[in-house]
């Protein structure tokens, strides 16, 4: 009887284990998103500590640091790297976010997140996403998670603000590349200025279906209709993205290169940026 609930119990651990099984994608097409970065000041107390492509923020204050995505599950000692490199502590980053639950971006959340102690905060439109590890994901879900999961110690919703030490972000539901994606609002200064800073969600369609099949997920034209309006609207000094390349990152910034935030005060790009994506919805919409 005892080898019988031995046997039982290794089974149920096998299955256990199965349902926590992590498989990230294939990501030998984007060398860009896992290629080191120099990490550098963008604007006062904002840094950028991703890689060639995923757009990673450090924002530093008194009272501990905020760390805005955290690229692929291998990024976590990069991103460790660039932050002391720039002379913080990554012990002290205390609030996590991100822009969207995919694993390109929430890849190495999970261990970030054990190694600085630091308080996530996600869009209460992710958050299922999150703790199962993208497996629920409406367009890149399987039957495996893509990224170690990992629970929200706090659900954000459309105008919440996270605040740390004197640092005001505002959170903008911005949904339809993903359920829970979002952009943040915020202002830093230096000895010259202030400067108004988006970090904007561009909201990239990744399925090939119509938006009626998408049964997952009903709203997904109207998210998106939502989203590109709301980002049309939008009052900024400074843009940046979840993506380097969505942004011109290396046309705007070159590595060694001196600090130089107007680089970055571009909004014919944006609004050229936000142009293409309108015409991309329009045409999955029109059918053609």
């Amino acid at each position: 009887m005892k080898k019988v609930l031995l046997f039982i119990s290794l089974l149920c651990a096998g299955g256990l284990a199965q349902a926590q099984k992590v498989v990230e994608p294939n990501t030998s097409k984007h060398q860009e998103w896992s290629k080191p970065y120099p990490p550098f000041q963008i604007a006062g107390n904002l840094y950028y500590v991703g890689t060639y492509d995923l757009g990673c923020y450090l924002i530093v204050t008194p009272k501990g640091n905020i760390l805005i995505n955290t690229g692929l599950a291998a990024s976590a000692p990069l991103i460790k790297k660039s932050v002391e490199t720039l002379g913080f502590k990554f012990s002290d980053i205390k609030i996590l976010l991100t822009t969207q639950a995919h694993f390109d971006h929430m890849g190495a959340m999970a261990t970030v997140k054990k190694m600085t102690g630091g308080k996530l905060m996600v869009d209460a439109g992710d958050a299922q996403v999150l703790t199962d590890g993208g497996r629920s994901d409406y367009a890149m879900g399987g039957t495996v998670s893509v990224y170690q999961p990992v629970k929200a110690d706090k659900l954000l919703h459309d105008g919440d603000t996270v605040k740390l030490g004197g640092m005001n972000l505002l959170m903008l539901h911005h949904p339809g590349h993903t359920k829970g994606s979002c952009s943040f609002l915020f202002d830093v200064k230096d000895s010259r200025r202030k400067y108004r800073v988006l970090i904007a969600n561009m909201p990239t369609i990744i399925t090939d279906q119509k938006f009626s099949e998408v049964t997952a997920y009903p709203n997904i034209q109207k998210d998106y209709a939502y989203t590109l309006n709301s980002l049309k609207h939008l009052h900024f000094d400074i843009w940046l993205a979840t993506h380097g390349s969505q942004f011109d990152l290396l046309k705007k910034h070159k590595p060694g290169s001196a600090y130089n935030p107007a680089a970055f005060i571009d909004k014919k790009g944006y609004y050229a940026e936000l142009d293409g994506l309108q015409k991309e919805f329009d045409k999955k919409v029109s059918g053609k």
